[in-house]
Parts: structure tokens; C-alpha cells; sequence
């Protein structure tokens, strides 16, 4: 954190990765209750120096600088205070003549969680918001099953009996989906000789026995309720928009499903399908016919993600997938171990159940390892969508995807992005547009937009900043709509609410009104003059194929606003009575064409 950053968090009210502690002289005990909530949650900032008056923050400067630091510094890494030491960066500030101290407190490792004080687990903290909570008794449990040297899904269930365990079906179906990507492969096994190979059943005792991955994926449905008193996924569907529904609404279709991890699974592709539109393409070099919907690869990488890395020890939460009108929720007991910028990242993830994991990704159910995630923001990418909404939450031990199904280059966006006379690339008009929908923009949102990495999303933004469409809010962490833009945005978005008459409809003529509207829409006789555009057209020619006779009229009220707009230009501008006057699409205007070609059906196409 360095000065600019830190100004910048003053000024707000709350935050989940800092926490200000006036300290001028000692250190207070109830920082190294932060400590444990940052170290356990997400990491965070503990800033020394800073005075809290009930809301508003006072910088007052350390005074015995050495001391509050040696003190600090000591008591984390000696040992004593927590269960295991504590390793922070710390560097000093200065602001007009006053010193602060500041210490990163980084996410602990999984395996050192959760990080408490005084030798008394029962004192493990969490950040909620801007505030340190103590653990309740059920959250210490879940830091301590993910701590395990041997992970959940890997134990051994003595009790069951190898041979009479596991639902015939599943585990027909499932050695049926690897012979078909593996030819051939342990076909000649029992099956329990099948699930022994793959290290699902396991010698314990002189005896075969499942472990609770064998359970889990090919139970018996009264085998798996003893397990898992509650259901693998709750399926919903709302046949509402999302703001437009709420719990006393009735679901459309609900069902818990309590079998297997692959019943649960056929039960939810069953379901897909029915709700999905099926458009089929054909494979240039293979002639073969694809029917698998569009978005079906982020609904499957979605629910598998779902399935496969919940929590199974967490009895009380169950996951839920919620399909609303324009959008799906994943929702799972279980946080990812990594950040969500790592997730967007193709490496190799520490997951909380590898033997299932392994399973699914064996039978080419899941994508390669560290690339499901990113597979979901690729296609609904492709598909022109917002990014997908990730909460990662690692103080509730909860993650949550949300696919939205919004456009994020909408035909408005378009409108006002050539209104206002700049070149930009479509990654750059891209996170440009998702500044404009969001408030603001990030590194990670712009990765994600971009499909991109760091050092390109990094250029990006600083370009957009150079052309003053983007503002640094908070130096290398966010970045929102110039000055300058956000009353011309504000005002774009009222005039299409209030003036849309002016702009969609043929309007009646206002003599003496000086005041030409910004243009938010299209009509129809605008969408196909673009069409006609993309070779040069003259205003006859165009009026002509609209079956228009009012020059001046159509020009007023047609051609007119797409110039205006940058989204139309005369071939000689420098006269605009020329003889051999024709009218041509901007490079804008061919941006938005080919999205309106990308769609299905494109309106207003002659």
C-alpha cells in the first residue's frame, strides 16, 4: 500500500482488508484479533496511526515509531500469541510530517488454518465486512477438514462392504463414458476390481473397502443419505427475472436431488436440455453435426465445478443452482482454496476433493485441471455476454457463480462509444463498456473481459486512461468513467428513457428548436440505411429503397443523426452539396453492423 492507495481508503467507509488502529505509543490486543481474521480469511492491511472517530478517520501519526513496530513484529514471530508465527510485510509512511506504519497480513496456508490465539482454537477470527467475528463452533470444523493431511473425500469407509456398496447403474454408465474416450480400458475388470484400479476402492483391514469418493460418486441412495443427510444440489428453476422474484414466489420446477454425484449429474443435463435451444452447426473439417446449445459449456463446467468441489462434510448447507429468466446462480458450501484472480489463471489448483475430481476430469466431464473457470468466462465471452460474477468468500466458506445473461457491447453502448469520436479495439470497447455498466473496473474484471492476462489488461486500461475515457480511482487496483463521461453517460441513459420519441419514432418538427438529441436508439429506417451503407449510397438511392419522397425531412430525421453519430460519413464532407455526394459507413458503424450480424436475426436488414 503505498501513500496515494491509503489517502485514496480514507475516504471510504468501510473496508474487508484494512483495518486502522491509532497505536501512536503501544500496540492494542485487539489487533492481533485482526491478525487471526485476516490470516484465516483473505489477507488484509493493518494500518498504524490512523485515529477511528466513529466513522471519519483522523491521521495522528505513531509516535514511538521503533518500539510499536519491535513490539508488533516480535509477538508475530515468536510464536507465543498464535498457534503457529506470523510473517507480515511492513513498511512506514509519512504524511505531512506523521508517521504510519503499515503491515500486510497475508491469507495463511490452508494447512495452518484456521490461525487462533492463546493456544485456544475457540479464539479463531474472521473478517465480516469491516469487523473481526469469532468463530463459531461449525466454522472451525470446516478450517479443520480442509487442513487434513488426508482430504474428506479420501478416507476409508470401514463399515461398507466393497462388494454391495455401489449403484449398478452408475458405475455401468460411468465405465462406459471412459471406454469411449480410453478404448477398451479395464474392460476385462469386475467392477470392483474396476474401481480398485482407480483407487476408489482400497485395501483396509485385509479387505476391500470404498472410500467416501466411491460412496459419493456411485452410492446407493440409502448408503448415500446415511453419508450426506442432505441433498447433493437443490435444483430450481424461476421462470421470473431475478429482481422481479422472491422467496414467497413458487418455483416453476424444484427438485433436491439426493442420489449420487453421476445420477445428480444425468438428472441436471436431462434438465439443461429440456429448457435449451438446440441450434446445430456443422464442423468444416469433420462434416459432423454439433447440437450442444451455446451456453452449454458454461452450464456444465458451472454445475460440475458445483458438484465436484462442495463442501461433503458440511452437513447443515447444501449447494443450489437457481435458473431465472436472465441469469443462473451456482451456489456451494466450500470456498475455492485460490483467489479469483488465480482462478482466471491457467494453472494447476489445489481442489478440496481430488479423487473425485479426478474421476469426472478422467471421463472428460471436466476441463483439464486449472482451466474450468476460465472455460466459463471463454465461452460466455463468445457469446457477447456480461463476465460471469464471482464471490469467493473465504470467511463463509461459500462460493458463488452467477451467469448473467446480459449483452455487454449493447447496441446503446456502441451507440455512445461512436458518439464520442474515438478509435477503440473491441477488447478495449469491451472493458470500456463494462466500466460504463459497473461504475468501475478492476484489473481482475478487466482480465476477465478480456480473456487476457495481467500485463495486456494492465495496457488496456492505461490506454482507455490515456484517452480520457478511464480515471485511476485507486492507483493499480480500480479504475472508473472519466469526469467528464459520467454526466454525458447519466444523460445518454435519461434521454433514451425521456426523449425516446425523438430518436425512435419519426418525430414531428419543433420550429425554431436548436437542440439536437442524443442519439440512444435506432429506428428502423436507420438500421437500414447502415445496411445499404456499406457501399457508398446517395441520398436518393437511399431514399428510393426506403420509399421516401421528404428530402429534407429524411435528412433531418434520418441521415442526419448517424453522421452526427460517427456512424455514418459523407464521401466528401469538405462539400456537402457536392454532385457525387454519397453516404458510408464509419469504421463505427461497421462495428456495429457485424454485431447486429452476429445475432440471429438482425432487425431491419433489407
Amino acid at each position: 500500500m503505498d501513500h496515494e492507495e491509503l489517502i485514496a481508503r480514507l475516504n471510504k467507509y468501510e473496508w474487508n482488508d484494512v483495518e486502522f488502529k491509532k497505536a501512536q505509543r503501544g500496540v492494542p490486543e485487539d489487533v492481533y484479533e485482526s491478525v487471526s481474521a485476516f490470516a484465516n480469511t483473505s489477507g488484509g492491511y493493518l494500518v498504524f496511526g490512523v485515529q477511528d472517530n466513529r466513522g471519519s478517520f483522523e491521521i495522528v501519526g505513531v509516535i514511538e515509531v521503533d518500539k510499536v513496530q519491535n513490539d508488533f513484529l516480535s509477538c508475530l514471530r515468536a510464536g507465543n500469541k498464535f498457534n503457529c508465527a506470523i510473517s507480515v510485510q511492513e513498511s512506514a509512511l509519512e504524511h505531512e510530517g506523521k508517521t504510519l506504519l503499515v503491515f500486510h497480513v497475508p491469507e495463511a496456508r490452508r494447512k495452518d488454518k484456521p490461525i487462533y490465539l492463546q493456544g485456544d482454537i475457540r479464539k479463531s477470527y474472521i473478517r465480516r465486512g469491516g469487523g473481526d467475528e469469532r468463530c463459531s463452533g461449525p466454522e472451525i470444523e470446516r478450517f479443520l477438514r480442509d487442513a487434513a493431511e488426508t482430504t474428506y473425500d479420501n478416507e476409508v469407509m470401514s463399515g461398507l462392504n466393497a462388494e454391495d456398496f455401489f449403484d449398478q447403474p452408475s458405475v455401468t454408465w460411468y465405465r462406459r463414458v471412459l471406454q469411449e474416450k480410453q478404448a477398451n480400458r479395464h474392460a476385462d475388470l469386475s467392477d470392483v476390481e474396476f474401481l480398485n484400479e482407480w483407487g476408489l476402492v482400497v485395501e483396509s483391514d485385509q479387505d476391500l473397502k470404498p472410500t467416501r469418493a466411491a460412496v459419493l460418486l456411485f452410492g446407493k441412495a440409502r448408503i448415500l443419505r446415511s453419508l450426506l443427510p442432505r441433498g447433493v444440489v437443490d435444483y430450481q428453476r424461476i421462470d421470473l427475472p431475478f429482481d422481479q422474484w422472491s422467496p414467497e414466489h413458487r418455483w416453476s420446477d424444484r427438485v433436491v436431488l439426493e442420489e449420487n454425484i453421476i445420477q445428480a449429474w444425468q438428472v441436471l443435463v436431462e434438465k439443461y436440455f429440456r429448457l435449451s435451444e438446440r441450434p446445430f452447426s456443422v464442423d468444416a473439417a469433420t462434416l459432423r453435426r454439433h447440437d450442444d446449445p451455446p451456453d452449454y459449456i458454461s452450464f456444465r463446467e458451472a454445475s460440475i465445478n458445483l458438484l465436484i468441489h462442495q463442501d461433503f462434510g458440511d452437513q447443515t448447507r447444501k449447494p443450489v443452482i437457481k435458473i431465472f429468466a436472465d441469469r443462473t446462480v451456482f451456489w456451494n458450501p466450500g470456498d475455492a482454496f485460490v483467489n479469483v484472480d488465480q482462478l482466471l489463471d491457467p494453472i494447476e489448483k489445489e481442489v478440496r476433493n481430488p479423487a473425485i475430481v479426478a474421476a469426472f476430469r478422467r471421463i472428460g466431464l471436466s476441463d483439464q485441471a486449472g482451466t474450468g473457470v476460465r472455460s466459463i468466462f471463454g465461452n460466455w465471452r463468445q457469446l457477447g455476454f456480461v463476465p460471469p460474477l464471482i464471490s469467493n468468500d473465504k470467511g463463509e466458506k461459500t462460493f458463488e457463480i452467477t451467469l448473467l445473461k446480459e449483452t455487454l457491447l449493447t447496441e446503446e453502448q456502441r451507440l455512445f462509444q461512436a458518439q464520442l469520436g474515438v478509435r477503440l479495439s473491441d477488447q478495449e470497447a469491451a472493458v470500456f463498456a463494462y466500466a460504463c455498466r459497473a461504475g468501475s473496473v478492476g484489473i481482475t474484471d478487466a482480465k476477465a473481459v478480456m480473456g487476457r492476462g495481467e500485463r495486456e489488461a494492465g495496457q488496456v486500461l492505461d490506454h482507455l486512461v490515456t484517452q480520457t475515457l478511464l480515471a485511476v480511482l485507486e492507483p493499480s487496483v480500480r479504475w472508473g468513467l472519466a469526469p467528464h463521461l459520467q454526466d454525458r453517460f447519466t444523460q445518454s441513459d435519461q434521454m433514451a428513457n425521456k426523449t425516446e420519441s425523438l430518436v425512435t419514432n419519426q418525430p414531428t418538427e419543433q420550429p425554431g428548436s436548436l437542440v439536437t438529441p442524443r442519439l440512444t436508439k435506432l429506428t428502423e429506417h436507420q438500421r437500414k440505411i447502415m445496411f445499404l451503407c456499406e457501399i457508398p449510397r446517395s441520398q436518393a438511392d437511399l431514399m428510393k429503397a426506403l420509399g421516401l419522397s421528404h428530402r429534407t425531412f429524411f435528412k433531418r430525421t434520418h441521415l442526419d443523426p448517424l453522421i452526427k453519430a460517427n456512424l455514418v460519413r459523407m464521401t466528401h464532407p469538405e462539400e456537402p452539396n457536392h454532385p457525387n455526394q454519397a453516404y458510408v459507413v464509419t469504421e463505427a458503424g461497421l462495428s456495429l453492423l457485424a454485431s447486429w450480424k452476429t445475432n440471429s436475426k438482425p432487425r431491419g436488414k433489407p
